[in-house]
């Protein structure tokens, strides 16, 4: 009987690092796939050309995917994501005021390294302020979550159409460029801060992987096991604050997509343990990107855009665990 349990608990612990393994190669095999395939002029000039966009996507992938587990486990609940609180439609609302107070031609003359940190940093801020008063005064009640989410995604989207109403043609059309996540235009001269902030959040998160399993118990429950849980609140919600802007920031708002990689990362590793769904959701977002853009390109030659694939099959996976009431 004791071997047979030892045996057992030996494949449980199989489980997530076989999973880990297969998603780390499916990762590097679309990243050396979306470097090598169709490559038909020279090299030195192929090569640098699509390493730059190939570090885009794995940067937004990682940041989307670690900022979605996170706020899941904040939330406690797994249908629920930064992007379908709203956060979208607060892009949507930034972008639209700037041209509108300085004009697509002032806009564009902006230092982009610069026009990104004041885009992320009003995303922060505001992030902080609503989920702060959603999570931590408001408590938990999943009903009140996704009420306000709507609420104020229905007012940033009203005050984004009334301005867009005002705007110059031609400015309209310029905006219009801004508002739908492209990743295949990731500007370069912000990958080398985005990587920075990007690889120091990760860390952090990876070093509170203990903390995070006792955060995911429940509030009462980790409090009673000696942890902070305010202090964690604070931290968890300035991690996916900067993780989620900064993605935004570089390619536009994405709903679906965190939600789709959080959980299958969920399903192909079988444990709610951060040291495995943090890397594995990483990963699965990586092998979605990379993969997804490599076939786009290479077999369907752009005809379509990536983003409105992952929000239809994001948007499926949204219904389907509503239907199953897969929230927890």
């Amino acid at each position: 009987m004791a071997d047979a349990v030892v045996a057992t608990g030996q494949r449980r612990n199989a489980r997530p690092a076989l999973a880990l393994a297969l998603l780390a190669c499916a990762a590097v095999a679309a990243c050396a796939a979306f470097m090598t395939v169709g490559v038909r002029g020279d090299w030195s000039f192929v090569l640098p050309f699509r390493a730059a966009k190939l570090a885009g996507l794995v940067l937004v992938g990682v940041a989307i995917a670690v900022s979605t587990v996170l706020f899941q486990t904040l939330t406690q609940n797994r249908i629920l994501s930064p992007a379908i609180m709203g956060f979208d439609a607060l892009y949507v609302a930034i972008q639209t005021a700037l041209v509108f107070v300085l004009g697509a031609r002032e806009l564009s003359g902006f230092d982009p390294r610069l026009r990104f940190l004041f885009e992320a940093g009003a995303m922060i801020a505001a992030s902080m302020l609503l989920f702060r008063w959603l999570i931590v005064h408001r408590g938990r009640s999943l009903h009140l979550m996704v009420l306000a989410g709507v609420v104020f995604g229905v007012l940033f989207r009203s005050l984004s159409s009334m301005l867009q109403r005002i705007l110059d043609p031609n400015e309209f059309s310029v905006l219009q460029d801004l508002l739908f996540a492209s990743f295949n235009s990731v500007d370069t001269a912000l990958l080398g801060v985005s990587a920075a902030i990007i690889v120091v959040v990760c860390a952090v998160a990876w070093r509170m992987a203990e903390a995070l399993d006792v955060m995911a118990l429940g509030r009462e429950t980790a409090i009673g096991l000696g942890l902070d849980h305010r202090r964690m609140v604070d931290a968890l919600l300035l991690m996916i604050a900067v993780l989620v802007s900064v993605s935004t920031a570089l390619v536009g708002p994405v709903t679906f997509f965190g939600l789709l990689v959080a959980n299958l990362a969920y399903t192909f590793a079988g444990t709610g343990r951060h040291r495995v769904t943090l890397p594995a959701a990483a990963f699965v977002a990586v092998v979605a990107l990379v993969g997804g853009q490599t076939v786009l390109e290479r077999a369907f030659g752009m005809d379509t855009a990536l983003s409105v694939i992952i929000e239809f099959v994001g948007g499926i996976v949204f219904i389907l665990l509503l239907l199953r009431g897969n929230w927890r």
